[in-house]
């Protein structure tokens, strides 16, 4: 079995794979599910693969779990829940590998301590990412884990997309376009060619809580949105997107606020949340925009920003067959899809409004355009699937 680590903030998110029967074929997912709740009161919810809930317990409200506790409680539950079967690896998603880690990489002391120095860059995420990987250490000595990393898919992108411009001494230094959500980027990736083998130029929007856009030539990373820090790129939920620097320096150097409040503004208090007023969550303020101007301009805002962004990397890629909606906004939310679409006629995309509506549940994914130049699809992400084939194939190395 390979088991599959997501850690957040304030939850830990598993998942567990067999190895299929016979030769070849994808890892078969086995269970699922999350701690959620860390420090304010935890919440365990464990599915088996076809999405029946097998056990759930919570604990007292107040009560905080470190992500080493949960980590062991969730070890203890696998070996009760699958009678000790034994664990060949356990995969875990990191945010940041930096220019170094291009590829999966299996985790030692080494790799561990240069996975620290990238916190800086993401610090909403990294050190999160990392405690898991310490604590299987602790408790499973012998465990083969394996770091995935967001950045990594981005690697391909030319010179030109990646750097900045500023002094090269600092471009040499590591500052320079990362790019992240590559777990997903790359699982559309490789979904694409059995949905649409003709499409060899993809934006994809992976539209959730965090936010960005990918240009793919032929299935590899050549441009997206975020940058040396997930703070780039469009709006998202609490994040502010591209800003002037301007604005920061302003801020700063004449309005009085610190380097670390802007950094909090920008990270906690920006984004939909900010220009809402309301909520981070697109379902709230789907719910609040009828009565709520600043939650229907939120909204506005962010489907304008996200036109613009597939207009640039449609220009990237000097044309556009097919545009990919992934993640939580972007599979569920027909209307802001439809928003989106109805402006890309220039494009060569003409929406299907029933095959909009239904989306893409259960399945592979599915074409929500009619047909025209390019197309238009919904793709549920799997990056612990993505995480799982990684894992296997480090350990087959």
């Amino acid at each position: 079995m390979f088991l599959v680590l997501n850690a957040g903030s304030s939850s830990l998110k598993f998942s567990l794979f067999d190895e299929p029967a016979g030769d070849g074929g994808d890892p078969v997912l086995r269970h699922r599910g999350q701690i959620e709740g860390l420090l304010t009161g935890p919440h365990f919810i464990a599915r088996d693969g076809a999405g029946a809930r097998v056990e759930e317990r919570r604990w007292p409200a107040g009560e905080a779990l470190g992500h080493e506790s949960a980590t062991q409680f969730l070890l203890d539950w696998i070996a009760g829940a699958t009678g000790g079967r034994r664990l060949l690896a356990c995969g875990h998603r990191v945010v940041h590998g930096g220019r170094d880690f291009a590829r999966p990489v299996r985790v030692d002391e080494t790799v561990l301590g240069r996975l620290d120095a990238l916190a800086p860059l993401a610090p909403l995420h990294q050190p999160h990412n990392l405690s898991p990987i310490r604590a299987v250490a602790r408790f499973m000595p012998g465990l083969a884990q394996v770091a995935c990393f967001d950045t990594a898919f981005h690697r391909t992108q030319p010179w030109e997309a990646e750097t900045f411009a500023i002094p090269r001494r600092l471009t040499d230094q590591g500052i320079i376009r990362y790019g992240f959500h590559g777990l997903s980027y790359e699982y559309v990736a490789a979904t694409m060619p059995a949905l649409d083998a003709a499409a060899r130029r993809v934006v994809v929007a992976h539209l959730g809580n965090g936010a960005s856009l990918c240009a793919m030539a032929d299935g590899s990373s050549v441009a997206t949105t975020m940058g040396f820090t997930p703070i780039d790129g469009v709006p998202m939920g609490t994040r502010s997107g591209a800003l002037d620097p301007g604005v920061i320096l302003h801020l700063v150097n004449r309005a009085g606020m610190s380097g670390a409040e802007v950094e909090h503004m920008l990270l906690y208090e920006s984004g939909l949340l900010g220009l809402s007023g309301v909520s981070s969550d697109m379902r709230a303020l789907r719910a609040e925009a009828p009565r709520n101007p600043r939650a229907a301009e939120a909204i506005r805002l962010f489907g304008y920003r996200i036109v613009q962004a597939i207009g640039a990397l449609a220009a990237s890629l000097r044309g556009l067959d097919a545009l990919v909606f992934t993640a939580g906004i972007g599979e569920n939310d027909a209307a802001l899809r439809e928003e989106v679409c109805g402006t890309l006629h220039w494009l060569g995309i003409r929406l299907d409004k029933t095959a909009n509506e239904r989306g893409a549940a259960g399945t592979l994914g599915a074409r929500i355009t009619l047909p025209a130049p390019a197309s238009a699809w919904v793709v549920p992400t799997n990056e612990e699937l993505m995480i799982a084939r990684h894992t296997r194939d480090v350990l087959a190395r």
